[in-house]
């Protein structure tokens, strides 16, 4: 065999071979978020408003480079290959998790048919934190030309694990999510640097921070909520919020380095 007939083996080879599950991955630590565009809520004409800014306090975290070199097919990806554990713009935190946990008035709006799009580009999960209502579903894409696998790690009373290979450009794949879950991994053996999250809202009242920081939930009846704001590094936080009729309210939400 020619050098240049191997180098097209080996090439194609680790094209194949993709993402593999692997036990380790049931030890696996929390990591990793992303920002996904406020949700359309569906709600009675007399609902609130809770927006704000989050920001980062402090000097934030280097985003470290990743290393793709072990797939070539990620190697050549044109877009920056950075850390996504801390997502700093100006002083405003992206990725940052956001829910009403409980409050006065819950609402029984079924979840939208829609699933929500996660798509493996460039060997990364795009977005790397989305946002689901209970009962919706998730719409798993591989637009990469290389293989992947969806590897989910729920918690023991969580969501049931989703474990399915894709080739390049290949079918997509649509999974349920029926059990309220926070940050729920998503994994790649092969690819380690491939993390995402999925979380499952009991409401339809949540979203994830944009990279300016911004964040809105809309069309909450009137009454008293306690607002969770989660952060894969930086914890939770949980604010007492009451909402007029019609109101708009602002929650501006600070988080540092402990």
């Amino acid at each position: 065999m020619t050098g240049s007939t191997l180098s097209v083996a080996l090439l194609a080879s680790l094209l194949v071979a993709g993402c593999k599950p692997d036990p380790a991955l049931k030890k696996a630590e929390v990591i990793g978020r992303g920002s996904l565009p406020v949700t359309d809520y569906r709600a009675s004409a007399d609902g609130g408003l809770i927006q704000g800014v989050i920001s980062f306090t402090g000097k934030a975290p280097a985003r470290p480079k990743i290393d793709m070199s072990m797939d070539p097919a990620c190697s050549m990806s044109a877009s920056e290959n950075d850390a996504e554990q801390y997502v700093v713009t100006d002083g405003k935190l992206a990725n940052v998790y956001l829910y009403i946990k409980n409050g006065a008035a819950q609402s029984a709006a079924l979840p939208d048919a829609r699933p929500v799009v996660l798509d493996q580009s460039g060997c990364r999960y795009r977005p790397h934190v989305i946002a689901i209502q209970q009962g919706g579903s998730v719409e798993f894409r591989n637009s990469d030309p290389t293989m992947h696998n969806v590897h989910t790690v729920p918690q023991a009373d969580g969501n049931p694990g989703i474990d399915v290979s894709q080739g390049p450009g290949g079918a997509p794949q649509v999974k349920p999510f029926p059990q309220p879950e926070i940050m729920l991994p998503v994994r790649c053996n092969n690819h380690p640097w491939m993390n995402a999250f999925v979380n499952v809202s009991p409401t339809p009242y949540f979203t994830v921070s944009a990279t300016d920081g911004g964040y809105k939930i809309g069309g909450l009846p009137p009454g008293h909520y306690l607002l969770a704001a989660v952060h894969e590094k930086l914890g939770e936080q949980d604010f007492a919020i009451d909402v007029p009729p019609k109101g708009q309210i602002t929650q501006n939400i600070a988080f540092g380095n402990k």
